[in-house]
């Protein structure tokens, strides 16, 4: 590491620095996003790749984040580069949460993530499943063993690693919970989703199911990750950055120090944050243009805001979009702002979408919307409508 970058981390940035309006920044993110100006289809992996990945846990919803970002998706195109053409890949990532992200990039995520996986760091978690440091490195060289050239469903893991491991006890908790015993296979490249049969999912070896993947160096992807998440979520700070990767506090100040120049401070609204330096001018020049999106439940944007949300929601309380048990709602997005909710329905042919404004639309906020729904429609091969109020 370079001198300039061996400083102190900075977690708080200097007093003086360039002061930007709330407008200016979510006009500017959701420009970064591919929400303004869509990209083409040929560039979906592209998009995937800028913005962190999607996340999956409901895959309709990261199917419909790439529909918001990509002129000329087809519904069945996620579905196809998942399962067919293996350029995307499902995987436990960020946060210990599931998303897609572009097949080819795999090895730059396992390089982020797992040296500061929270399953080897954290005592608790290590005690309550009776496992050490070496019991998870067993673990993990175990699931990757019996994955090798294979798919089989969590059941099938489970007997076979805790036969292999000489401990019974291991199958049913790799049953239990949201996959906890499968997350460090996966934040180490050992273990990702393949094609599921009827309600059985299942999974393999990615080396299996994708091929040899390209190693990336640990402090070489915490620098790219780093900067492609301000160049996408900017204006943001240390806190920001570890709520979106599920890092450590240290781990993100020492990301933010290691891009050294190439970041800026800024002052959004008394809020100090930081920016990628060679795009303050632009963001300080963004004019709000008045576009109006949906995005789905669990969307990248709005989990980007999670730590600022109440100067995004205008008033609004953050129950209306963050709810209980992690549930992340729909969301009308105006110029960077969530001026809403919203819900749809299949029946048949029919696509109906329910709008839930925050406060009352223009006319302009209203043609977009309907815009938007008519779209959403042809997405999902049904006749549309649209419905108001809550």
């Amino acid at each position: 590491m370079s001198e300039r970058h061996a400083a102190v981390p900075r977690d708080v940035a200097p007093v003086r620095a360039p002061a930007l309006s709330w407008a200016q920044a979510a006009a500017w993110r959701m420009q970064q996003h591919f929400l303004v100006q869509r990209a083409p289809a040929e560039r979906m992996l592209d998009v995937l790749a800028a913005i962190g990945g999607a996340q999956a846990q409901v895959m309709s919803c990261a199917a419909l984040a790439l529909w918001a970002r990509v002129e000329g998706l087809r519904a069945g195109d996620v579905p196809a580069a998942l399962w067919e053409q293996r350029t995307l890949v499902k995987t436990w990532a960020m946060r210990g949460t599931l998303h897609l992200l572009p097949a080819a990039e795999l090895g730059l995520w396992h390089a982020a993530l797992a040296l500061d996986s929270r399953y080897v760091r954290s005592r608790a978690w290590l005690e309550y499943y009776g496992l050490d440091v070496e019991g998870v490195d067993a673990l993990v060289n175990a699931i990757d063993r019996v994955l090798d050239g294979r798919t089989l469903t969590r059941a099938e893991i489970a007997t076979e690693v805790a036969q292999a491991l000489g401990r019974p006890d291991l199958a049913e908790r790799l049953l239990g919970g949201w996959g906890s015993l499968l997350k460090p296979a996966a934040y180490r490249g050992k273990l990702c989703f393949a094609p599921g049969e009827g309600q059985n999912v299942r999974f393999t070896n990615p080396a299996s199911w994708l091929g040899p993947g390209r190693a990336v160096a640990t402090e070489a992807a915490l620098h790219e990750v780093a900067r492609r998440y301000f160049e996408r979520y900017g204006p943001a700070t240390r806190r920001d950055l570890q709520l979106w990767l599920g890092v450590t506090a240290k781990r993100a100040a020492l990301m933010i120090a290691a891009l050294g120049d190439d970041l800026a401070p800024v002052e959004v609204e008394g809020r100090r944050a930081w920016l990628p330096a060679a795009h303050v001018g632009a963001v300080r020049a963004v004019r709000p243009g008045g576009v109006t999106r949906l995005l789905p439940g669990f969307d990248q944007y709005t989990l980007g805001m999670s730590a600022h949300a109440a100067s995004l929601l205008q008033g609004q309380p953050r129950n209306r979009v963050f709810r209980t048990a992690g549930w992340i709602a729909p969301v009308v997005l105006t110029d960077g702002f969530v001026t809403g909710v919203w819900r749809h329905e299949r029946k048949g042919q029919r696509v109906t979408v329910q709008i839930e404004p925050f406060t009352p639309f223009s006319s302009i906020q209203r043609e977009a919307v309907a815009a938007e729904v008519e779209r959403l429609a042809g997405f999902l091969g049904g006749t549309p409508e649209l419905r108001w109020g809550g």
